[in-house]
C-alpha cells in the first residue's frame, strides 16, 4: 500500500465522521399525535428506552409516496411477532395516516420531496422491573420521525466505500439477528470500529467467517454473469432493497444467487455494493484496506443505483 493509499483510506472523511447537515425535524408523530420535536415524549419506564425492547423500520418517501410500504409493514409485523409485541389491529392504517400527516406538516409531501422515515414501535411503558414483560395490560408505543434525504457525499459515488470486517460475529442460529430490533449496541460498536480505522462502514461476518451484512445495509457482489448476495440463513435482515436488487438482476442479464459467501469472494469480485432503503445503492471499492477489482465503482453498480433511483421516482417498475 502506498502512502497515497493510506491517506485516502484513513484520512478521507467517512460516513461515521460526518456531522449531519440535514435540517432538524419540527415534529414527531407519537401514538396518533403530532408533537413538537423538541418536546418530551417518552416515559422513563418505556421498555424501548430501558431495554431496547422494540422494533423499527426505515423507509423512504418520494413526493409523499412511501416506497415499498407494504413490504416494510410486513417486516414490522414479523419483527413484532418475534418479540411477542402485540400491535393494535388498526396499526397499519394508523401508521400510514401518521406518515402522511407528518410528511405534510414537515413540508416533505410535495412533488420531488425526498424523505427518510423512521418508524419505531416499543413494547410500551411498564412501571415494574425485570426482563419478562407482563402478559397483558401494556400498550405499544408507536413513533414516526421524518427527515429530508441528503444526497450521498460525491466521494461515495466517484470513489466508493471502504469496508472493514467487524470483530463482532453473527450467529446464524440466533433468531434475533433476522429481526429489526431497537437493540443496536452491536451495530454502534461495529460502526465505531470502522471510524477508528478510517473506513466508511463495517461488515459483519458469521461465526464461521462468511459474509453477513453491513451495519445498515445488505452486501451484494457481481462476479462475471452472477449477482451474489448472502443467503437469508447468513444472519442477515431480509432487506426490501435487497429483494428489489435480486429481481433487477435478471433485467440486466445477471443470474441472481443467494449463497454462503466468503471474504475472499468479496476481495475477488468484479464489483460490490451496499443496498438499503434510504441510501439506495452505494459502490464498495475497498475491503480491509485492499481494492476490490480496479478500486473504482463498477458500471453495473452505477446502473443499479440509477435504476433504483428511477424506481423511487416512479419512472420504472421492478
Amino acid at each position: 500500500m502506498t502512502r497515497r493509499d493510506r491517506v485516502t483510506s484513513a484520512d478521507r472523511p467517512t460516513s461515521a465522521d460526518r456531522v449531519s447537515t440535514t435540517p432538524s425535524p419540527g415534529h414527531v408523530w407519537l401514538d396518533g399525535q403530532l408533537l413538537p420535536a423538541a418536546g418530551h415524549h417518552l416515559s422513563a419506564f418505556d421498555r424501548g428506552f430501558q431495554l431496547g425492547d422494540g422494533i423499527f423500520e426505515t423507509l423512504r418517501a418520494r413526493g409523499g409516496r412511501v416506497i415499498e410500504l407494504r413490504e416494510h409493514l410486513a417486516r414490522l409485523h414479523r419483527s413484532a411477532g418475534g418479540l411477542d409485541i402485540e400491535l393494535p389491529t388498526d396499526a397499519d392504517i394508523r401508521i400510514e395516516q401518521g406518515i402522511g400527516d407528518l410528511l405534510a406538516i414537515e413540508g416533505l409531501a410535495g412533488t420531488g420531496d425526498d424523505a427518510s422515515i423512521r418508524l419505531t414501535v416499543t413494547r410500551g411503558s411498564f412501571m415494574g422491573r425485570g426482563l419478562l414483560p407482563p402478559s397483558e395490560g401494556i400498550v405499544p408505543t408507536i413513533v414516526i420521525q421524518a427527515w429530508p434525504v441528503a444526497p450521498p457525499p460525491p466521494g461515495h459515488l466517484t470513489d466508493g466505500l471502504h469496508l472493514v470486517a467487524s470483530s463482532i460475529r453473527r450467529d446464524p442460529e440466533n433468531p434475533i439477528v433476522t429481526l429489526k430490533t431497537t437493540s443496536r449496541a452491536d451495530y454502534v460498536h461495529a460502526r465505531l470500529e470502522a471510524r477508528r480505522t478510517g473506513a466508511d462502514d463495517a461488515l459483519f461476518l458469521t461465526v464461521d467467517g462468511h459474509l453477513s451484512e453491513a451495519t445498515s445495509a445488505n452486501i451484494v457482489l457481481i462476479r462475471g454473469s452472477e449477482l451474489a448476495t448472502p443467503a437469508l440463513a447468513c444472519a442477515i435482515l431480509p432487506g426490501t432493497t435487497r429483494s428489489w436488487v435480486l429481481a433487477w438482476a435478471g433485467t440486466v442479464g445477471l443470474t441472481a444467487v443467494e449463497d454462503w459467501l466468503t471474504t475472499r469472494e468479496l476481495a475477488e469480485a468484479d464489483e460490490a455494493f451496499l443496498c438499503s432503503s434510504v441510501a439506495g445503492i452505494l459502490p464498495v471499492t475497498r475491503f480491509d484496506g485492499r481494492p476490490i477489482a480496479h478500486g473504482r465503482p463498477g458500471s453495473l453498480t452505477l446502473r443499479a443505483r440509477a435504476d433504483r433511483e428511477a424506481f423511487i421516482r416512479g419512472e420504472v417498475r421492478s
